[in-house]
């Protein structure tokens, strides 16, 4: 004990808080994990646990901007289930710049053979009639920045992924950061801090948010290249 006066009170350490345990089903895994697309499992599983978090804070929707394969969309539709809300997803369905031929994302078998269009929403639909979460997931078929127009209610979470192209992505981030609710959450993939790992436009458009002020980053929510912000 110091001479000069009493010890000061004790303080217990805090408890180890473990990553919440996730919601999602074994039908839920198995259709995410059979669907096309380009999220790992462990970086969905963050986007699940961040929409149960959202959801939990602030009421409404969740909604991602690019379906692709519905992949991300059984993750997001999964929390909706369990917090009693729905999730949108919003793509245009025939391919961003980097999934059309001879670009390295490119998948043949979306190809429609009437048109030779690339066309994804077969797949999604059947992603999530796998899932089980046809009831849970709206799927809108459209442009992005359009149906942001006409887009009213304020989100619970905001998944960003659609065109990695510096004009989509930035547009798609301007029609649609301001629709998050205060206290709300905006998701946003592929963000790469080295431009050897990945594209530029997803993590200019994370930078940008932080620098805005109106968005803080959580500890522990992100995984890999997801990171999660919430709205001040």
């Amino acid at each position: 004990m110091p001479a000069d006066g009493p010890s000061p009170p004790h303080r217990p350490s805090p408890p180890h808080r473990p990553s919440p345990p996730h919601r999602l089903s074994p039908r839920h895994l198995a259709a995410a994990r059979a669907a096309k697309g380009f999220m790992p499992e462990e970086e969905g599983i963050a986007l699940h646990r961040a929409a149960l978090q959202a959801c939990a804070s602030v009421p409404g929707p969740l909604l991602e901007v690019g379906t692709y394969c519905a992949k991300s969309a059984v993750y997001l539709g999964a929390a909706a289930e369990v917090a009693g809300t729905v999730a949108v997803s919003v793509d245009h369905h025939r391919g961003s710049e980097e999934n059309q031929a001879g670009w390295e994302h490119h998948d043949p078998d979306v190809l429609d053979p009437a048109t030779g269009r690339m066309d994804t929403l077969p797949f999604a639909r059947r992603t999530l009639e796998a899932a089980g979460l046809e009831g849970r997931v709206v799927l809108v078929v459209g442009d992005s920045v359009t149906v942001a127009s006409v887009w009213e209610r304020p989100l619970a979470l905001l998944f960003v992924d659609g065109g990695h192209g510096a004009d989509v992505a930035w547009a798609d981030f301007r029609a649609w950061s301001p629709k998050v609710a205060p206290g709300g959450s905006m998701a946003i993939h592929d963000v790469f801090p080295d431009p050897a790992d990945g594209g530029r436009p997803p993590y200019e458009l994370y930078r940008e948010a932080l620098a805005s002020g109106d968005w803080e980053e959580p500890p522990g929510v992100g995984c890999g290249s997801l990171r999660v912000l919430r709205r001040r």
